[in-house]
């Protein structure tokens, strides 16, 4: 087995974390004071293509591999410190930009993607509901079929990128006795349907807007039905599973940067006379975040392999996410104990690093259900 990156993809890591490190890290702990997005960082990302990065040429991408775009990711997650931004972009790229893609019709594709490539358009993934979160199914957002449109009545929370989304990727069901059976996905414009936004305010990840969407009486054109009518859960799975395959290889380049400024810190840093690096206890630290990110990177990229292949990736996407999401906040503690008190400092930044992969247990799937995926693909 070859665990080596190509000649194209160690230059493409390389000159994504350049970009990176050059353009997005402007004013960040003042943007995060105050919870604020930038557009501009979003559009200079546009521009160099990470939003379109697995999309294909035909509709404004790059059109690269899985494998390729995870390294491109991982190198953004290195050389950006907005954990808020890259979150926006992933909520965009795997859960709506992918299930465009891929259940899409060619109509769908050509209108929606080449202009969320491009940063024109910013999207959002409405699944959740203040009354089913873990419990996806049981949705209560409810549609009627009219002649020439659906109408759309219900509420969803916790929407990444809602307060500011062109268009929303949103789930409803006709009858919530049906299940799984009646749920079916629609796209969402924000220029055509009537839904109202209202931003919510949040621990981490404070520079990716969040809100809860109201749809009262929202009219979807039936041709914005996005797969077939019933056919949501698949759209859904898809989703997650592209979303939990990829959301995390930023989180492994974060993971990256901790443990080389951890590294620095314990050789300059000294205390009864010699650097503290030279004491087992941080040293145990150093070499536990170490084993954390090679063992995430195989967890990481045999998903991503497995997802070339054209094969599914269900339990291992769940392993994936439920270590990785763990590593990160673990690595995160490590990183604030390794530094003392200066690591409780703001001015250091990894007291916010720390906010920002706390929801990364929450989000896309407890760790909790991952667990339960993971069992149920043993046979438990």
């Amino acid at each position: 087995m070859d665990f080596s990156l190509s000649q194209e993809q160690r230059e493409l890591k390389k000159a994504v974390t350049e970009f990176a490190q050059r353009e997005l890290n402007e004013d960040l702990i003042a943007r995060d004071r105050k919870e604020e997005f930038s557009h501009a960082a979003w559009k200079k990302c546009a521009d160099f293509g990470i939003q379109g990065l697995p999309i294909p040429q035909q509709y404004g991408g790059s059109g690269l591999d899985i494998l390729s775009a995870m390294c491109a990711m991982e190198g953004l997650g290195y050389g950006c410190r907005d954990s808020g931004l890259i979150f926006s972009l992933n909520a965009q790229m795997w859960s709506c930009e992918l299930p465009i893609l891929t259940f899409g019709t060619e109509e769908q594709r050509q209108r929606f993607l080449p202009g969320l490539c491009r940063g024109e358009l910013i999207a959002a993934h409405a699944m959740t509901e203040p009354g089913s979160g873990s419990d996806a199914y049981s949705l209560q957002t409810r549609v009627e079929k009219k002649e020439k449109s659906y109408t759309l009545n219900g509420t969803k929370s916790f929407v990444t990128n809602a307060p500011l989304a062109d268009l929303m990727l949103v789930y409803a069901t006709p009858d919530p006795s049906k299940g799984m059976r009646g749920i079916t996905a629609f796209i969402a414009e924000k220029r055509s349907s009537e839904f109202s936004v209202s931003p919510m305010q949040k621990m981490g990840l404070r520079t990716s807007p969040i809100g809860e969407v109201v749809f009262q009486d929202c009219a979807i054109p039936v041709e914005n039905l996005l797969g077939r009518e019933g056919g949501g859960v698949t759209v859904f799975n898809s989703s997650m599973e592209w979303e939990r395959s990829c959301l995390l290889a930023s989180h492994l380049g974060a993971m990256e940067r901790q443990l080389e400024t951890g590294i620095r810190y314990a050789k300059l840093r000294q205390q009864f006379g010699k650097p503290i690096g030279k004491f087992q206890s941080i040293a145990n630290k150093i070499v536990d975040m170490k084993l954390r990110i090679e063992a995430s990177r195989l967890l990481l990229y045999r998903v991503g392999w497995l997802k070339q292949m054209g094969r599914h990736a269900v339990m291992e996407a769940a392993l994936a996410k439920l270590f990785m999401s763990e590593s990160w906040i673990q690595s995160s503690l490590d990183a604030i104990q390794i530094h003392g008190g200066y690591g409780y400092m703001t001015e250091t930044e990894l007291e916010r690093e720390l906010r920002d992969a706390i929801p990364g247990t929450i989000y896309s799937g407890t760790s909790e259900i991952q667990r339960v995926i993971i069992a149920e693909w043993l046979g438990l």
